[in-house]
């Protein structure tokens, strides 16, 4: 058999395709049970619920999802849409199946999940929807139900807060838009906490809002649909796209630079075509520090978000040529496609300053990255082009490999897609300090855990306990703990729980009311959600636009 391509910085292996140097781990590649004392521990009584039947990781497999739901195209790896926007984060469902192992250099495991990746019913913290077709009268006006930041916004006031039971949030404000626009509807891409504003964008609009009170702030006015948003830098700046004119051939190429702190404009900017074939559809943006990254189909321009002045593109006089780059943590990678017999994928690091590299490591063949978790470590998520075979790699700052990911279930890729190319920010999932979060996927009507490996071992650490049914989604990880959100049903409010990185029982930091506030909260379809100094943002993708009132942004608080 044919021996497969060697990582870069490893002797070849000595063993040959197939054959494992010396005995397998437990598991082909999973650590074994007895190794993870906390999934042994008894499960704790109340709100948090017993184990499922079968233990943690062999549930039977559930029935196929549909490809795709209200709102979503459908399809593998579908789009969280925008932006590369906001760090937000996208539950996608993925069927589970027999994990094998490759081995990849002398004693290093390649760990494969078997399955495809399927579109999800339900995401949490992006958008989702295709670009609205601005064909659809385009010269109708947005204009989103103001108020005074309570209430709902909408025609038929009523109390969120009735009812409300000891021990529960309350709901601060809450908003609803009534547009008048296109018939595929608008999108609101992003959101942003900087400081004591909340900021939200709207078809053409960028508002932000009082986190106290949600009173309007400012508002600013682009000349064309939003297609595409981004972080903020430390300093609380960002850049938007947004499209070259109003008729169904206009392409998403126009920049501006918003300090959303002061809610003023900046700088504007046209992304130069890079070439014969430079197409800007779902453009893709990324930043670090004081770098913008706009990735589109095959080019790459990078610019200063303080300057708008171009910075670098992906041109190479000699090697592969880099078609994508990713920007977080202050770092920056690329990741390339060889035009050779093998289509060989390559990932490099890259100065955030000239994209100039000083490393590479080679993907075995047929091997692409779906999926960047952190740049610092580096924790990439390959699979094959069938996506029949997954793999979770921890990489060195030299670009060797550390380690790989070992662990039972099935996980949530949620990048890539034919409406969104990004392989970053689209997951639901953090990396701290040596930790990796990952929500497992669990049968339909059953609680989802929380999974987290150690990036140095591989193998998992802790796992959650079963809870409710109930889908738990990790909004950050930081100060030594992960900060999850339970997501709401008809009958039961939305829940912010904390788990300690050491793992742990969840503890409830904000418990929403579960009076008529629960169904309001539980019918946001792919919403962007925050949790910052002790407030909950909800807020809508995409609005459908047909001149009656919708939910917009929800925000809860004690």
């Amino acid at each position: 058999m044919t021996e497969p391509p060697q990582p870069p910085n490893q002797p070849p292996n000595p063993s040959g395709y197939g054959h494992l140097p010396g005995p397998p781990p437990s598991g082909y590649g999973f650590p074994p049970q007895a190794e993870n004392p906390y999934a042994q521990q008894s499960q704790p009584q109340g709100p948090y619920g017993q184990q499922p039947p079968g233990g943690y990781g062999f549930p039977p497999p559930p029935p196929h999802m549909p490809p795709g739901a209200p709102g979503f195209p459908g399809g593998p790896g579908m789009p969280p849409g925008p932006p590369a926007g906001p760090k937000k984060k996208l539950a996608v469902l993925i069927a589970a199946a027999v994990a094998g192992v490759l081995v990849l250099g002398t004693g290093g495991y390649f760990l494969l999940f078997s399955g495809k990746d399927k579109a999800a019913d339900k995401v949490i913290g992006q958008d989702t929807t295709p670009p609205a077709d601005d064909k659809a009268s385009p010269s109708a006006s947005a204009s989103v139900d103001k108020g005074d930041g309570s209430g709902n916004g909408g025609e038929e006031e009523q109390d969120l807060n009735a009812g409300r039971k000891q021990g529960e949030s309350k709901v601060l404000w809450f908003k609803t838009s009534k547009i008048d626009g296109p018939g595929a509807g608008v999108d609101s891409k992003g959101q942003w906490i900087v400081g004591d504003t909340v900021v939200k964008t709207l078809w053409k609009s960028v508002t932000g809002y009082g986190v106290k009170d949600g009173k309007e702030k400012w508002t600013l006015t682009l000349p064309t649909v939003i297609c595409g948003v981004t972080d903020m830098t430390a300093d609380g700046k960002t850049v938007v796209m947004y499209k070259d004119g109003e008729s169904s051939s206009a392409v998403c190429n126009q920049m501006r630079m918003i300090d959303l702190k002061a809610g003023k404009e900046g700088w504007s900017k046209e992304v130069p075509k890079e070439g014969l074939f430079d197409i800007f559809t779902t453009p893709d943006l990324a930043l670090t520090g004081d770098a913008l990254v706009v990735n589109r189909m095959g080019t790459t321009s990078a610019f200063k978000v303080s300057t708008g002045d171009k910075l670098f593109d992906n041109k190479r006089e000699e090697g592969c040529r880099p078609t994508d780059f990713v920007a977080m943590n202050g770092k920056m990678l690329a990741i390339a496609t060889c035009q050779d017999t093998d289509k060989t994928v390559q990932v490099m690091d890259a100065d955030p300053a000239t994209g100039k590299n000083t490393w590479i490591y080679k993907l075995p063949k047929g091997f692409q990255v779906k999926n960047v978790y952190s740049l610092d470590p580096i924790v990439l998520d390959l699979s094959n082009s069938e996506g029949k075979e997954r793999s979770i790699v921890v990489l060195g700052p030299d670009g060797k490999q550390r380690t790989t990911v070992s662990g039972e279930g099935s996980f949530p890729v949620g990048c890539g897609g034919l409406f969104n190319r990004s392989l970053q920010s689209c997951g639901s999932s953090y990396v701290d300090a040596n930790t990796l979060y990952l929500p497992a996927k669990a049968d339909i009507g059953k609680a989802n855990e929380i999974v987290a490996f150690d990036l140095g071992t591989g193998k998992v650490k802790w796992r959650t306990p079963a809870g409710e049914g109930r889908t738990l989604t990790p909004l950050k990880a930081a100060g030594g703990q992960v900060v999850v959100y339970r997501e709401a049903e008809s009958e039961k409010g939305g829940e912010v729980l904390t788990i300690p990185a050491g793992g742990g029982t969840p503890t409830a930091v904000l418990r929403n009311p579960s009076g008529p506030a629960a169904p309001v909260e539980s019918s946001f379809l792919s919403p962007a959600v925050d949790y910052v100094d002790g407030r909950l943002f909800v807020s809508a993708s995409h609005l459908q636009a047909e001149n009656k009132s919708e939910k917009f942004l929800m925000v809860f608080g004690k």
